[in-house]
């Protein structure tokens, strides 16, 4: 994206990247750059008062989202200056880049959003588009030209570099991934880990609670696509989701990423966990006898390994037709 990191290892947007208290002791334990915990339109409208969306005609919300309260200026005026507030003070306290985040279900939202947190003072835009194929509205094509319209739009709104944090749910993934590159995006964060719906047969009950860490486990699809489209894209590519360890950051680099994001492991060890990880890191560059990033970055990728072959789907046949 343009930004200068000491180390390939991002602190995501969560709960653990909103105060400077947080923010501070990550930094001290080696994270190269935070992402700001995202600014939510409709968390913006489930808080204001209770009074329904009456004007849709530049809202895509209701097409394929729960009934949301109307916000009225007062209480958007107050999260976004809380949001910036935030950002502000990051950047007056951390010297590593401040990323900013911005989830929106309306039109206008991802524009002025995004325009007034550049404002603020933050290093890069992170958009966290999380448009799910549940409609019976919205086609597959609706829904990818839907994110190449706001993609538009707030690169057209700022200077700043501009990442896409990316769902895995398409028809056409690898396409999709070609055609968000394209847009002329900085980064793309493969992928976006939604909330998982599980029952309670006891309580009879839906919970979200039993998968709300993602593990080591559920690495493998980002690895698989960062190998198989870096090199080949005029932007970045940035892990998410199952990166709890350093053996996991070197994966993502041998596959071609640039960076990794952590969120979960920070959940379960704290920030602390950030220095054994890069301690991991640098022992096995050591061993390998390796410098810097750039001498294996890549190395394991789609295009440069020996075995391509072993990032394709045909594979799962050549385990299980085995007696």
């Amino acid at each position: 994206m343009g930004l200068h990191l000491k180390n390939p290892i991002i602190a995501g947007s969560s709960g653990l990247t909103t105060s400077i208290n947080d923010l501070q002791a990550l930094e001290q334990n080696g994270v190269a750059a935070v992402v700001m915990q995202s600014l939510f339109e409709e968390q913006i409208y489930l808080d204001a008062d209770d009074k329904r969306l009456t004007d849709t005609k530049n809202n895509y919300c209701e097409q394929y989202f729960e009934t949301v309260d109307f916000s009225e200026t007062r209480v958007r005026r107050e999260y976004l200056s809380t949001c910036a507030q935030n950002i502000r003070e990051a950047k007056e306290k951390l010297s590593i880049p401040v990323i900013a985040s911005i989830n929106c279900i309306s039109v206008g939202g991802w524009t002025s959003f995004a325009d007034r947190l550049q404002d603020a003072g933050a290093d890069a835009l992170e958009l966290n588009i999380a448009v799910q194929p549940f409609s019976p509205v919205l086609s597959a094509a609706d829904i990818e030209q839907l994110h190449i319209d706001i993609i538009h739009k707030v690169r057209a709104a700022v200077s700043i570099p501009v990442s896409v944090k990316l769902s895995p749910f398409f028809a056409d993934l690898s396409r999709m991934i070609n055609n968000i590159a394209a847009t002329g995006v900085n980064g793309i964060v493969l992928f976006n880990r939604f909330v998982s719906s599980d029952i309670d047969i006891n309580k009879m009950q839906v919970t979200t609670e039993s998968n709300r860490y993602s593990s080591s486990s559920e690495m493998t699809n980002t690895l698989r696509w960062i190998a198989m489209k870096s090199g080949e894209l005029p932007c970045d590519l940035c892990a998410s989701t199952g990166i709890h360890t350093g053996s996991d950051v070197i994966k993502i680099l041998l596959a071609g990423g640039v960076a990794t994001q952590i969120v979960s492991t920070l959940y379960n060890n704290w920030s602390g966990h950030v220095a054994v990880m890069l301690k991991k890191i640098e022992k096995w560059m050591i061993e390998k006898e390796y410098d810097h990033i750039g001498q294996f970055s890549g190395k394991m990728s789609y295009v440069e390994t020996n075995t391509p072959a072993s990032y394709e789907r045909t594979q799962f046949m050549k385990y299980h037709s085995q007696s």
